[in-house]
């Protein structure tokens, strides 16, 4: 049995994990943006240990930041202002008395969607949209890391005057006043507004969903994070760019692009 956890900036999910399977799970507020390092870890490792059970074999956690994988220290995370250096790996285990994992959120949402899928792609490439814009790569079944974690990481490319970040999150959808949640509902609805900035929308992740095939030839795009769950308002669009913005026709005979679940606390806990 195993425990993942996946750190938000307004919520932790904590998930206690069996044979592959979520079969218990909780979400916690997310630390206070002044609370101290001592603090947070605090918070954090009371969290867990009310969350174990005598089974749980090791503890994995997703962290949107720069991460060592292999010394577990967290560098800059993205909404926790006192982690801009924090050797979480060796905090909790001395705390806890278990080992802990600990890598990036969005390459554990890239591993929970490998595990759920039905077969091993020679490359996988997962794909988070939500407050930014995430990615993790999956080849023959392992995940590819680098030192930082930073293999994927593609939203802060130079795209259309600023980044792809900026026109593949939720930051398109605020930027124009709305909420991806919102816009959801509307563009469920038929409002035309709604669904001329999904087809927007769709144009842009499009062009990102190029850039990633160049980059990583991929046999599957899974996509995950809030934004996800408006796909069938966006994916017209977004095929139709991509088909014009990537040059080899033949490859889309074998890519896939799906849509998934919350599944990085699944990720989390598979983390090794």
């Amino acid at each position: 049995m195993l425990l993942g956890i996946d750190i938000g900036g307004t919520t932790i999910n904590i998930g206690l994990v069996e044979e592959g399977r979520v079969i218990r799970t909780e979400t916690i507020p997310s630390f206070t943006p002044n609370a101290t390092k001592a603090e947070t870890l605090n918070y954090l490792a009371e969290a867990i240990t009310k969350a174990l059970v005598p089974e749980v074999e090791s503890v994995g956690i997703g962290v949107p930041s720069i991460v060592d994988p292999v010394k577990g220290i967290v560098y800059q995370a993205v909404n926790i202002p006192s982690w801009d250096e924090v050797c979480l790996k060796d905090e909790l285990e001395w705390r806890l008395k278990i080992p802990v994992h600990i890598n990036n959120d969005s390459n554990c949402f890239a591993v929970g969607a490998a595990a759920k899928l039905d077969r091993v792609y020679p490359v996988m490439v997962g794909i988070t949209l939500g407050t930014g814009l995430g990615m993790g790569v999956i080849k023959d079944g392992e995940l590819l890391c680098g030192t930082r974690c930073g293999i994927g990481e593609l939203g802060s490319a130079q795209y259309n005057g600023a980044d792809y970040e900026t026109f593949c999150s939720k930051k398109f959808f605020t930027q124009r006043g709305w909420s991806g949640k919102e816009l959801g509902w509307k563009a469920a609805a038929g409002d035309p507004e709604a669904l001329a900035i999904e087809r927007e929308f769709g144009m842009h992740l499009g062009n990102l969903l190029a850039l990633v095939m160049f980059a990583y030839d991929p046999d599957c795009i899974v996509l995950g994070g809030g934004v996800a769950n408006s796909y069938d308002h966006f994916k017209d669009s977004m095929w139709e760019t991509l088909r014009k913005a990537y040059p080899y026709p033949l490859d889309f005979l074998r890519i896939e692009v799906m849509p998934q679940g919350e599944i990085a606390v699944l990720g989390a806990a598979e983390l090794k």
